[in-house]
C-alpha cells in the first residue's frame, strides 16, 4: 500500500543557537517599542521576522511511503527423529495448514526454512533459523514458529532479539516413552582397569508420574555375549567397563521396551572407549649368550612406555653351592616370583635361544602355557636349541606352539637365503606392505639375507614368512584366549646391523608384538563400519580368499540394505561397502 505525506523541514543557514540569539536580540529590541505604543513597531517586528524567517529556510517535504509488511519465520524440522510414526504427517498437515492462514494475511509475509539431518551433530534447529534471520531485518520480525519433535541439540542459552518464539510439537495425548540416557561415559580407559559409565534409564510422558521400577539393561561390548543388569527408573547408575585391550571398544547397551512407548529407538546407546596400556611390561628371558640377544634389549628398552625384565638364565635354580652372595657374579634366577606369582603382571613373554637344560620345572612351564591360553602372549626366537631333547617344545610348553622341529640332524639349515612373504603373510596386517618385502608370493623379496633357519611342521596357525623349500619361518597363532609367535631363526639382528642392506628389524617385531597384545589396527580377521559425510562405509579385513560376504545394513527405522562389498585391495583384501 502507498501513502503521501506532506510536512515542512528546516534547514537553517546559521547555526540553531545563532538564530536563537538573534530572535532574542530581536525581542529585546521590539518589547520597548511595544510597550510606549511607538509608531512603526508591528513593522519592525514583522521584519525581524522575515529575517528570522528567511535564515531558518524553511522547505515543503512531499513524501510517498510505501508500507512492507512483517515476516514470519516458520522453521520446519526434517531430522531422522520425526519419522517416528506419523510424526513426518503431523508435522507437514500443520506447516500446510500454518502457510495457509499466513497467507490470509494482508501484511504479513511467511517464510519457510527446513532444519535437515544433522547426522552425528543431531538436530540443528536454531541454527537453521539462524541462517535464515540473516536475510530478515530484524524491525519487521513478527516472530518465529518451530514445528519439531523437541528433539533438538544446539539450543541456545538465550533467544536472541525480542521476537516471540513459538514451538509446536507433534504427538498425541498420553503418549509415553522410555529413553536411555548416557550422563558421562569415558573416551579412555587404563587396559587392564574398569571404567564408569553413568547413565539413567527416563520414562517420558504419562508414565514421569508413576514411580520408577526396574529396569533391565543389556550390555554387549565387540559383540561379545550379553550381559543384563537391572537398574532403578528415574535414577542415576553407574556401570563398571574392564578394560581388556588397547584400541576401542564398542559398548551397547539396551533398556528392556516398555509396554505402549511411542518408540524404542533411544533406548538403546552405544559407547566407544579407547584403551591405552599405562605401560607395557615385558619379560624377556635369554638363554646362552649370542649375538642378537643385546639387539633384543636395545629394542625393547628404546620405547619409555616399556617396562622390560631381562633375565639370562645360565644356571638351575636349585644348584647352591654356598658361595657368599657378594662374591657371585651370578645370582640364582627368581623362577617362583616370575612363572608362578607375578607372571600374569607381563603383558608379554619372550624367549630368545632359550633351551631347558634342567632349569625350569615343568610346573613353571606349565604355567606359562595356561597364561597363554587364558589370554597372555608368548613371542619365541629360538636357534638351534630348539632341537634335540633340551628343546622347549618337548616340555609342557610346547602344547601351545604351532610349530615342532622336524627329528634328526637335518633339523638346522645354515645356507644365505632371504625370508619370503607368504600368501597369506601378503594378506597379514603383521607383514603386509614391509620395507624390502616380496610384492607377491612368486616375487623375490629385497631386503637382507640370513644364513640360519630352523625346518619345522607347522601344527596351526598362519605361515607368514616362510624360508627356503617351503619351510615355515615365522608362524602366527591363537591358542584359545592367547596368542603365540613362533619365529624360526635367530638372525632377525642382521637386519638391524644393516648387514646385506638390512631390514625393517623394529617394524616387524613392533607389528608382532602388537599383535601378541590384540591391537585393533593389527586383527586378521576384522569388521569395521564408519561414517563419514552421511555415508556408511563397511570394511573387511580377512585372510580368507574366498568372495566376500554379502552385508546387511539395519537403519535406525528398521530400513534394511543388502549389499555385496567390493575388493579395493589386493594384499589386505579390504572391502567396502557404502
Amino acid at each position: 500500500m502507498t501513502r503521501t505525506l506532506a510536512s515542512l523541514d528546516l534547514a537553517p543557514v546559521l547555526p540553531l543557537w545563532l538564530l536563537l540569539v538573534l530572535a532574542a536580540v530581536a525581542l529585546a529590541a521590539l518589547i520597548p517599542a511595544l510597550v510606549r505604543r511607538a509608531r512603526g513597531a508591528w513593522w519592525r517586528a514583522l521584519a525581524f521576522l522575515l529575517v528570522l524567517g528567511a535564515l531558518a529556510n524553511p522547505r515543503l517535504v512531499q513524501q510517498t511511503r510505501e508500507t512492507r509488511p512483517d515476516i514470519a519465520l516458520l522453521v520446519t524440522d526434517r531430522s531422522a527423529s520425526t519419522e517416528v510414526g506419523d510424526r513426518a504427517a503431523a508435522i507437514e498437515a500443520a506447516r500446510a495448514a500454518i502457510e495457509a492462514r499466513a497467507g490470509r494475511l494482508p501484511d504479513l509475509e511467511l517464510r519457510t526454512v527446513v532444519a535437515e539431518e544433522g547426522g552425528n551433530q543431531g538436530t540443528r534447529l536454531f541454527a537453521a533459523a539462524e541462517r535464515a534471520l540473516a536475510d530478515i531485518p530484524r524491525a519487521r520480525l513478527a516472530g518465529v514458529i518451530a514445528i519439531t519433535d523437541g528433539q533438538v541439540h544446539d539450543v541456545p542459552r538465550s533467544w536472541p532479539g525480542d521476537a516471540p518464539f513459538h514451538v509446536l510439537l507433534p504427538g498425541r495425548q498420553g503418549e509415553t516413552d522410555r529413553r536411555l540416557r548416557v550422563i558421562e561415559a569415558p573416551g579412555f580407559g587404563i587396559v587392564g582397569r574398569s571404567v564408569d559409565i553413568r547413565l539413567m534409564v527416563e520414562d517420558l510422558g504419562v508414565a514421569a508420574a508413576q514411580p520408577g521400577g526396574p529396569v533391565r539393561l543389556t550390555l554387549r561390548r565387540d559383540g561379545a555375549a550379553p550381559r543384563t543388569e537391572t537398574v532403578p527408573a528415574g535414577r542415576e547408575h553407574r556401570i563398571a567397563i574392564p578394560i581388556e585391550r588397547g584400541g576401542p571398544s564398542v559398548v551397547e547397551i539396551t533398556a528392556e521396551e516398555r509396554p505402549g512407548e511411542v518408540s524404542t529407538l533411544n533406548n538403546t546407546a552405544v559407547v566407544a572407549i579407547n584403551g591405552v596400556r599405562d605401560r607395557l611390561r615385558v619379560l624377556l628371558v635369554s638363554g646362552e649368550p649370542h649375538a642378537g640377544e643385546r639387539t633384543w634389549r636395545r629394542l625393547l628398552k628404546a620405547d619409555p612406555n616399556v617396562d622390560l625384565v631381562h633375565f639370562t638364565i645360565l644356571r638351575p635354580p636349585e644348584k647352591d653351592d654356598l658361595t657368599p652372595l657378594n662374591e657371585l657374579a651370578l645370582i640364582a634366577f627368581p623362577v617362583r616370583e616370575l612363572f608362578q606369582q607375578k607372571l600374569r603382571d607381563f603383558d608379554l613373554i619372550v624367549f630368545d635361544r632359550f633351551s631347558n637344560r634342567g632349569i625350569l620345572p615343568p610346573q613353571y612351564l606349565r604355567n606359562i602355557a595356561d597364561y597363554v591360553r587364558q589370554g597372555g602372549a608368548l613371542l619365541m626366537s629360538v636357534g638351534p636349541e630348539f632341537t634335540g631333547p633340551s628343546s622347549l617344545a618337548a616340555t609342557p610348553l610346547g602344547t601351545v606352539l604351532p610349530a615342532r622341529p622336524v627329528p634328526g640332524s637335518g633339523a638346522v639349515a645354515e645356507t644365505a637365503f632371504r625370508a619370503q612373504v607368504t600368501e597369506a603373510g601378503l594378506r597379514h596386517p603383521v607383514t603386509e606392505g614391509l620395507a624390502g618385502a616380496n610384492p607377491a608370493a612368486d616375487a623375490a623379496a629385497t631386503w637382507g639375507r640370513w644364513y640360519r633357519y630352523l625346518r619345522a611342521d607347522a601344527r596351526g596357525g598362519n605361515v607368514i614368512l616362510g624360508a627356503p623349500g617351503g619351510s615355515p619361518l615365522l608362524i602366527t597363532d591363537r591358542v584359545q584366549e592367547g596368542r603365540v609367535a613362533l619365529l624360526l631363526s635367530d638372525q632377525i639382528w642382521l637386519w638391524s646391523r644393516g648387514h646385506d642392506g638390512g631390514g625393517p628389524q623394529a617394524e616387524l617385531l613392533r607389528r608382532i608384538a602388537h599383535w601378541l597384545m590384540r591391537e585393533p589396527e593389527l586383527e586378521e580377521e576384522d569388521l569395521t563400519a564408519a561414517i563419514a559425510n552421511g555415508r556408511l562405509t563397511v570394511t573387511r579385513r580377512s585372510l580368507a580368499d574366498a568372495a566376500p560376504p554379502e552385508v546387511t545394513v539395519t537403519a535406525p527405522d528398521g530400513t534394511v540394505t543388502r549389499r555385496t562389498p567390493e575388493r579395493t585391495g589386493v594384499a589386505a583384501r579390504s572391502r567396502t561397502c557404502p
